[in-house]
């Protein structure tokens, strides 16, 4: 993939749209507003992917921000693309020294983006930063990672990583333990914020496109750490972010057709992503889930409570999705066509 080498714009702020246009114009106007406090001299330019919305997300666009001072260019894309895929599409025509990613349900603090651009330029072998996420009331979100094993995956499953969350060995998975008001090199920042370095993109590449949703950042992070670049966490940059609590809130996956779909992506990207970094290990991670479910299933299955028996047969339809992700993963070795 190509990626322009002459950066006209200091930063070009990416934004990836689906169904979600009185956010998306929250969002934007959060961003226009951060580009006008960029010191003297200072460029940007906003891109918006609209992954085929059918709300009329890119008409608002285009309608009510085609004339803004900082300029704003639209993508439409006739398919759902996903994330990275749909990311990629803009990484290719921005023209910033760096690039930030930024959630459409997402909104920059005064002075976020100033802030993300200082960071970058007083750390050159940073590839990927990220800053503090916090819901709409200010909750702290898991802001920095740790990357996937199968023993933090048991932490989370199991729910001890939420139970013991100042625990360093426990709270590992989301460095819950951690200060979030302390800089960090971690692992890997979640995908509602990140700023990037395209030196570091140019030797590493863009996204992997056979992760349709979820997984992206994670891989990313990876490539970008094993080609010898730091992946860093600055709390001074604060981005409200309501997707990490929303979807802690869905509803029954027995119940609610999106949250199995959402949950089937997960357990694709899983496999993908275990398959890619551990090989044979993506069974051990199908394993896990299957050995966990089925013991959820037990406690619960035959219970005179009506709630017990339904968190019964929601471990039973999890079971069958991991083993339907297995197979159209082929035991995470292909993606299945997208838009899944």
């Amino acid at each position: 993939m190509h990626i322009s080498p002459s950066y006209p714009y200091d930063v070009s702020v990416i934004i990836v749209s689906f169904n979600t246009r009185e956010l998306l114009r929250e969002c934007l106007q959060s961003i226009l507003a951060e580009c006008d406090r960029l010191p003297h001299g200072g460029s940007a330019e906003i891109l918006v992917v609209d992954n085929a919305s059918a709300d009329g997300s890119a008409d608002m666009v285009a309608r009510e921000f085609s004339g803004s001072a900082t300029p704003v260019r639209l993508i439409r894309s006739e398919v759902n693309l996903g994330f990275g895929v749909a990311n990629n599409l803009a990484l290719e025509a921005a023209q910033g020294q760096y690039v930030v990613l930024l959630n459409s349900d997402a909104f920059f603090h005064p002075g976020a983006l100033h802030l993300a651009l200082e960071h970058m330029n007083d750390n050159p072998a940073a590839a990927i930063g990220g800053g503090r996420l916090v819901s709409r009331e200010g909750t702290a979100q898991p802001s920095a990672r740790s990357f996937h094993s199968i023993w933090l995956d048991a932490l989370v499953l199991t729910g001890l990583a939420n139970r013991f969350p100042r625990s360093r060995v426990l709270g590992a998975p989301e460095r819950s333990w951690a200060d979030p008001n302390q800089p960090a090199e971690v692992d890997w920042i979640p995908g509602a914020f990140l700023i990037l370095r395209r030196e570091a993109l140019i030797k590493t590449g863009l996204f992997d496109p056979a992760f349709f949703l979820y997984y992206e950042e994670v891989d990313l992070c990876r490539r970008v750490k094993a080609a010898g670049f730091r992946v860093l966490y600055w709390p001074d940059i604060v981005v409200t972010h309501l997707g990490g609590e929303s979807s802690r809130h869905l509803p029954s996956v027995k119940l609610s057709e999106h949250a199995r779909e959402v949950v089937l992506w997960r357990m694709r990207s899983n496999l993908l992503y275990y398959r890619k970094h551990h090989g044979w290990q993506a069974r051990l991670a199908m394993g896990l889930e299957l050995f966990l479910y089925a013991l959820r299933r037990i406690r619960n299955f035959r219970n005179s409570n009506p709630a017990r028996r339904e968190r019964g047969e929601e471990a039973a339809l999890l079971q069958r999705m991991m083993l339907q992700a297995w197979q159209e993963t082929q035991g995470g070795r292909v993606s299945p066509p997208s838009p899944w």
